[in-house]
């Protein structure tokens, strides 16, 4: 019978069954893994992009055992929003980490709503947008 184990220091090999079942279940979005004591693996559109990989963020969230939602200043995913969280025992140990990107993180609600009002000033040149005159319900 196959089968893989996850341990501190599986390959990018260990990791490729889950690696690419999550990078499928997610619409082909790009997953890492690595484990604690060794390289790991970079999954992009389908195919194997890297099996040496490590990257700043799956090294900080094995290094503190906890989520990490960033934007990498460096890397592979420089400036682009990941999530990576840790693989652990179950003594609660870290043991590896695996990431996507982040697609949640490119849109940040919270701030759009915050800026609304300028945002439809910019847009409109005036508030409130679209002027009572303009709104669809004025134009039937």
């Amino acid at each position: 019978m196959e089968g893989h184990i996850i341990s501190a220091r599986s390959t990018a090999e260990d990791f490729f069954p889950v690696c690419m079942a999550f990078h499928e279940l997610l619409n082909k979005l790009p997953v890492t893994a690595r484990s604690r004591d060794g390289p790991g693996i970079r999954i992009e559109d389908g195919t194997v992009i890297d099996t040496a990989y490590s990257g700043p963020i799956l090294e900080r969230v094995i290094a503190e055992n906890t989520i990490i939602k960033t934007r990498p200043q460096s890397g592979a995913y420089s400036g682009i929003p990941v999530i990576v969280a840790p693989l652990r025992t179950r003594d609660g140990e870290a043991i590896g980490a695996i990431g996507v990107v982040d697609i949640t993180g490119i849109f940040d609600l919270a701030t759009l709503m915050e800026h609304q009002s300028e945002i439809l000033k910019q847009v409109c040149g005036k508030d409130p947008c679209p002027l009572p005159e303009e709104a669809i319900s004025s134009k039937r």
